[in-house]
């Protein structure tokens, strides 16, 4: 008292880092801001978000890629078209109907019968053979064989992809055509009274032969792609099956391959995208004729691909355009069945979710 001036004194002279002290209750150690609601959870507030964030990086670089794949596939179909259309408009017969491929000619005359035909059987027999071989490889890989056998032999499949397609194509031409010359004389020994078995000779490198280095060569990918699916199955899927008194076999019917058969067919498009665009391989083991024929163990056949390697290089302008626009009804027909693939996925999927 006396000399000593009062906290309100100090205040009203100007002081004015007393004031928050000043303004407590007594008896009271908190500050006036205190008796604010706490945020929920007891922590402060979340920080702002930045604009130019990490993840707002992230969704454009994501979005520019998809939109780059697009504008890729966009430009490659207008490459295909404007080159193709003059060289069809040059042709002197039916582009899709006729059998002979004479672009080079003073007078032009081709067509895509035969290429188209021998592209689409060699591409169905690659499949027939490979696709219950590659799901049966794995099945067994990924829920019969032990860890210590699974992995290795897993591992030795996944090779075969990295081998070359032209190691494939000399293989079947040097060492597999003779076997495959004994099959087809067994096959139209036999089954001679099937269309597609028909024939009297001779046998060898016929489109049997080039379906069969086809599969062989699609086959890691449906294994590689099949495996993995099957091995995404939910574990209580399995269990409860199981527990049901299920075999393993009926465990893997009604629960394995329910779940898996969208990432099959998925695997098996893939595989028919390597299949139908296939080169060097079916140009060393086809024999090459202009004949439309379904029979598949006759010498003879012929594919898109393999002519476009067969025939680049002794193309003259009109003969170059012929061939890209060979090469627009492959880019069309891969299309196509891509598309084709996806919607069978889109729709299967859609199912199992109204169904869960």
């Amino acid at each position: 008292m006396g000399d000593n001036p009062s906290r309100s004194e100090n205040y009203t002279a100007g002081d004015l880092n007393v004031a928050p002290r000043h303004a407590r209750g007594a008896g009271s150690g908190v500050s006036p801001s205190s008796h604010e609601e706490p945020p929920i959870g007891g922590g402060g507030a979340l920080p702002k978000k930045s604009r130019f964030s990490m993840e707002t990086g992230f969704r454009g670089i994501s979005t520019a890629s998809g939109a780059m794949v697009l504008v890729i596939i966009v430009a490659i179909a207008i490459f295909l078209i404007s080159k193709a259309v003059p060289a069809i408009r040059a042709d002197h017969e039916n582009f899709l109907t006729f059998n002979r491929w004479s672009p080079n000619e003073t007078v032009p005359a081709f067509g895509i019968a035969v290429l188209a035909l021998g592209t689409v059987l060699s591409s169905i027999i690659a499949l027939v053979v490979a696709v219950p071989i590659a799901i049966g490889i794995a099945l067994f890989l990924s829920h019969y064989a032990p860890k210590r056998l699974a992995t290795p032999l897993g591992f030795v499949i996944d090779l075969l992809a990295a081998v070359p397609s032209v190691v494939f194509g000399l293989w079947g031409r040097d060492l597999f055509q003779e076997p495959v010359r004994d099959f087809s004389v067994w096959l139209n020994h036999y089954f001679g009274w099937i269309p597609i078995f028909g024939g009297e000779g001779p046998f060898g490198q016929s489109l049997l032969l080039g379906g069969l280095v086809l599969a062989i060569m699609v086959l890691p990918i449906v294994t590689s792609l099949s495996r993995e699916v099957f091995q995404q199955t939910p574990a209580m899927n399995e269990e409860a099956a199981l527990a049901l008194g299920a075999t393993k076999w009926e465990m893997i019917r009604i629960s394995v391959l329910p779940y898996g058969k969208p990432g099959v067919i998925a695997a098996v498009m893939l595989g028919l995208g390597r299949a139908l665009g296939e080169t060097i391989a079916l140009a060393l083991t086809l024999g090459i004729t202009w004949e439309i024929s379904f029979n598949v163990i006759q010498t003879g056949g012929n594919s898109i691909a393999a002519n476009i390697a067969n025939s680049f290089n002794e193309a003259n302008d009109t003969g170059r355009g012929a061939l890209i626009a060979s090469g627009l009804v492959l880019f069309a027909i891969t299309l196509i069945v891509n598309m084709t693939a996806r919607a069978i996925i889109y729709r299967r999927r859609e199912f199992r979710d109204s169904a869960a």
